[in-house]
């Protein structure tokens, strides 16, 4: 389990086992064991350099760590670098091989899966993130108590209209959908709470919306970002292009759906029929006006039609949100998971024994 900060000794004051009160801004050392999570694709001449620098950014680090490398099912020779360095009595590496290539956010999942540590480290494996960022970050979670902080490439290295453009829309129309606003949703170098993240499961490509599924188990205001650095691509080139733009957008309205209505599907239908059931009243109201006092036809008018249409289509969407309402509630009843979450705190507390109030001795 994560312990106490250790500070260095060169770094602050300490009189009588008093901390100064300005050393939460100086750098710390944390007593806390660490995973770090690198998915692989494809990135044989990356990988060794990776893990060197790894080692170096990790060199002083003071608790137990481990580095957690998925092939993605690699089609060149990243698996044989990956193994040649635990060959070399690296017995913290830890090489998990998945039978082909299911995606990044499978990979990172299987890493999640594996990593023992309580604090974990997500980056990507093409050294375009800098590990040297990761004890900062780590120091910082802990410092501020927090559940995720997310990498910001301020100074991003990738192409302005194929990258940085379609990324910067991206960033702006989840943070507003979802409410958790960040400058970069899509940077693979973020810090979690292994309590947390371990409890969200990851499926398709919701890599990108890592930190709108952390704010349905936690208060986005422990959800914070950090300044990385971003290197040019060095190896390879990149898995990505702009074709992955309506993936994105479609994956988006899933995050939103779940954010908002997990637990009560039938709203989210109920509106939906709601609006187009109100908007097929009022066109069949009006035809029957104009058919009972002005005596016009309305049997050939296009009008009708859509007015039918559109009451057909609502009763559709409440019988689709009561049958969603039904399948939510069968899901937490038959299932020991509860549509909220204790903090670490209440948890460990717990209500066994806690007094009752006793009723007054007459």
């Amino acid at each position: 389990m994560c312990g106490a900060p250790v500070y260095p000794w060169n770094d602050m004051s300490v009189m009588n086992g008093v901390v100064e009160k300005d050393v939460t801004d100086r750098p710390v050392k944390e007593v806390c064991p660490l995973s770090v999570v690198v998915p692989l694709y494809n990135e044989e001449e990356s990988v060794g350099p990776l893990i060197d620098t790894i080692y170096e950014a990790l060199k002083d680090y003071s608790a137990p760590w481990e580095l957690v490398l998925v092939d993605d099912g690699s089609s060149d020779d990243t698996v044989a670098v990956a193994r040649k360095s635990l060959e070399e009595g690296n017995a913290h590496v830890h090489l998990i091989e998945l039978q082909r290539n299911f995606g990044q956010t499978a990979a990172m999942q299987a890493g999640i899966d594996h990593a023992r540590g309580d604090v974990i480290v997500t980056m990507d494996g093409d050294l375009q993130n800098d590990p040297t960022d990761i004890p900062r970050m780590v120091a910082r979670l802990l410092r501020e108590d927090l559940d995720l902080l997310s990498g910001w490439r301020k100074d991003r290295h990738d192409n302005l209209v194929m990258r940085k453009i379609p990324s910067r829309i991206a960033n702006r129309l989840i943070g507003r959908i979802t409410g958790v606003r960040l400058h970069d949703y899509g940077c693979s170098l973020k810090v979690y709470r292994a309590t947390v993240i371990k409890n969200i499961r990851l499926y398709g490509e919701m890599h990108r919306f890592i930190p709108a599924w952390v704010a349905t188990n936690t208060s986005p205001s422990r959800i914070k970002e950090e300044v990385v650095k971003h290197h040019a691509r060095r190896y390879g080139e990149s898995k990505y292009g702009i074709s992955r733009a309506y993936r994105v957008l479609l994956d988006l309205m899933f995050v939103y759906f779940f954010m908002r209505f997990r637990a009560r599907p039938g709203h989210f239908f109920g509106r939906i029929g709601l609006v187009m059931g109100g908007l097929g009243g009022l066109i069949l109201t009006y035809l029957a006006f104009i058919k009972l006092v002005f005596g016009e036809q309305i049997g050939n008018r296009p009008l009708l039609l859509l007015g039918v249409l559109l009451v057909v289509v609502s009763i559709q969407f409440f019988t689709t949100g009561i049958m969603s309402e039904m399948i939510t509630r069968t899901y937490y009843e038959s299932s020991d998971t509860r549509p909220y979450i204790l903090t670490q705190r209440s948890q460990a507390e717990g209500n066994e024994d806690l007094p009752w109030k006793l009723p007054a001795q007459g």
